[in-house]
Parts: structure tokens; sequence; C-alpha cells
């Protein structure tokens, strides 16, 4: 909220801001789903739907997750909501007990926690580390269960850090969760954004059995630049989707008809935006991953999937920046913003002291133009 509020005041004295603070893609929403959503208006697709979503958009979801995965699901079981976070909340809510405990790999997404102590449950928080490409290894999953543990909540590729468990680190923690008999959510909203030679995996499918045991949290926000349509689901079992639907029924009833059937045009459509967006985060990743390289004492994994540079700044702390004391992240982020016109997020909202997180979904003009301030902001620091 505080770089939200210095950003804006900066634009409206006439400043221009190098904005990588936002976890969106800088693309329009690709002119057949916008057209999509035009048809479903004229043709009066404005009222109610049911509260779990219309069976075209549900029987899609269903068919892209049997293409990309090989995964087998009846569109029942399939819970349309406003939204990734929305769909969170579907879960949690149906789901915890007072007291039952979520596992949380940090860094993460900063909605995760206050979503589980809304719904009356405990975020554990297990702290991982950059030499690990900021993966919950087994021993730390192990370690964190308690009698109260229920869920592990899993976000591969991940936001804030961009790196992404393979079929094999998955497999890992999928016993684990077997042997204590736990719920699993995987937060794979960025499934279609992986670059390199990189492959995205399922959780759901690294091992038999796991499926039952697993809730697939997805939408159209990220892949399709369709963050303002407010279109996520649930891929669950039949019992938990059931209790979803009671829920949603009660607190939102359905997600936006329009926003639905221009979903629909997401997901059977051409995928040929998909790759466009794809091939230019690539080359900013790219980028990216130069620069931060190229400027002394600044790091960060390599960015598998996603569009963020979770950057270390640790080496940048305890120093002036031009008259000004910096001993915390969340003070170096307002003072790049402050001194150099550029937004980032401090990794303190992620659970993450010492880092900032940068979005390279901007133009590429603008990340150029935006290193060369961040590097003079490095090197005025004493």
């Amino acid at each position: 909220m505080a770089m939200g509020a210095k950003a804006k005041e900066l634009k409206a004295a006439g400043k221009k801001v190098y904005d990588f603070a936002l976890g969106e893609p800088d693309f329009d929403t690709p002119d057949h789903i916008r057209e999509a959503g035009i048809a479903a208006i004229k043709a009066g697709h404005t009222h109610y739907t049911a509260a779990p979503g219309i069976p075209e958009l549900k029987k899609a979801v269903v068919d892209q997750c049997r293409e990309r995965h090989g995964l087998e699901y009846d569109p029942t079981q399939v819970i349309i909501s406003n939204g990734a976070k929305h769909a969170l909340h579907n879960i949690f809510t149906a789901t915890l007990n007072p007291g039952d405990e979520v596992i949380i790999p940090a860094p993460y997404w900063v909605s995760y926690a206050e979503l589980v102590r809304i719904a009356g449950g405990v975020p554990v928080i297990v702290q991982t580390e950059q030499e690990t490409d900021f993966k919950l290894l087994p021993a730390q999953l192990k370690g964190a269960i308690t009698p109260k543990t229920k869920i592990l909540l899993i976000c591969s590729p991940s936001n804030p850090t961009g790196s992404m468990y393979s079929g094999d680190e998955l497999g890992a923690l999928a016993d684990i969760v077997i042997e204590n008999d736990l719920l699993a959510i995987a937060d794979e909203i960025y499934e279609q954004l992986v670059y390199g030679d990189h492959k995205f995996t399922c959780f759901a499918t690294v091992r038999p059995g796991l499926q039952e045991r697993t809730v697939i949290v997805n939408g159209v926000s990220k892949t399709y630049a369709m963050t303002g349509w407010r279109i996520g689901w649930t891929i669950s079992s039949p019992e938990l989707a059931k209790a979803m639907s009671k829920l949603q029924s009660q607190e939102t009833s359905n997600a936006s008809s329009i926003s639905q059937y221009a979903a629909v045009a997401a997901l059977t459509g051409s995928q040929d935006c998909v790759a466009h967006m794809r091939e230019q985060f690539a080359k900013r990743r790219e980028f990216v991953q130069k620069r931060i390289a190229e400027i002394p004492g600044l790091s960060c994994p390599e960015m598998a999937g996603a569009f963020y540079a979770f950057i270390n700044i640790k080496e940048h702390l305890g120093r002036s920046y031009n008259g000004k004391q910096v001993d915390d992240d969340s003070t170096w982020c307002l003072e790049l913003l402050e001194q150099q016109n550029v937004a980032t997020v401090m990794g303190s909202a992620f659970g993450a002291p010492g880092y900032a997180r940068l979005s390279f979904a901007a133009a590429m003009d603008d990340i150029k133009a935006g290193f060369e301030r961040i590097e003079a902001f490095v090197k005025s620091g004493a």
C-alpha cells in the first residue's frame, strides 16, 4: 500500500514511474476473447448462472486438464470462482476447522497466510533458501507437520520467486503428503508461463492416488491477460467440490456470466496468443537475469516460470543512499521509488526480508531504463 501510494504521488506530479510492482501481464486481453465477451452480452448472457459455473466453461477446464496433464475429472468437480484468490478462500473455508494448520513455504504470495487466518486456520510458514531455489525440502516438510496439520500449499511456478519444482521434487513431497494423510493445494496459475528447457509438472500427477487428495487452483488471469475479468477455478474431489459449491452459492453466487463465456473462448480458441506472450516474457526474463548478474551485490534464483525476479539485496542494506539510511528491504524499495522512480515490492511482504520482487511484465524499453536506474541507485549507496 505504501508503494502504491508513493507511486501515485509521483505520477500525479508528472513524473515517469517505472512500475515493476504489478503482478499482471502488461498485454491487453486477446481480441478473440474480448469479442467473446461482447458476443455474450449481445446474446443476453447477462443473468445468473449456476453458482459453480456454466457447463461450457467447466467442460473446457476438464478438457484442458486432460489434454495437458492426462487427468480425468467430471465437470461437477470444477468450481468456477471470482479469480484464484476466491478459489483459495473457498478451499480454506470449506476444509479448515479452528486451529487447523496449513503449511506454506516462504517466500509466498501475500494473500495465502491471511486467507488461512480468515478461515480460522493457522498458517505455518516454513522458510526456504535461495541456495535451493526457494523450494521446500522433504525434511523441512516433515519437520513442520504436527497433529494439527491439514494442508500443504504449493505454488509452482512460484510467485514471487519464479522457481519451479521438478517432477521428482514434487514426488518427494507427495510421498509425505500421502503418508501423513494431508490435503494438498497446488496453485498452478502460472503453469503455461514456463521458459527454456524447464518442463511444468502438475502436482496431482506425480503419485498414484494423489489426484483424490489434491485441489488444483488455476484461472485465466495470467495466461490469457485477463486479470480484470476475475475468473479462476478449483478442481477437487466430488465431496469438496460439492461443499465449495454450497459455500459459493451463499457468499457470491456465480462468477460474472460475461467473463465465463469469455473464458470459454480463452480455453477453447487459438492458443497462439499464449505462445506470443510467453515468447515476449522469455526475452524479458533473459535480459533481467543478465542485468541482475551485472550489478554487484545483486543475485536471484533462476526464473523457471511466472514473470518475477526475486532479487537478493542484502549486501546493499545498512547503507546510506544520498543521505537516507536504509537498513531493511522495505526502506530500500521505498527509497528506490523515491530517488529513481522505480517501483518494486519488498521481500518482507512475501515472508522473505532482504529481497525485492521485480515483475518483468512490462515493456522492454521500460525494463532497460528501469535497470539503469536500479544500478545507479545501488552505486549511490555508501
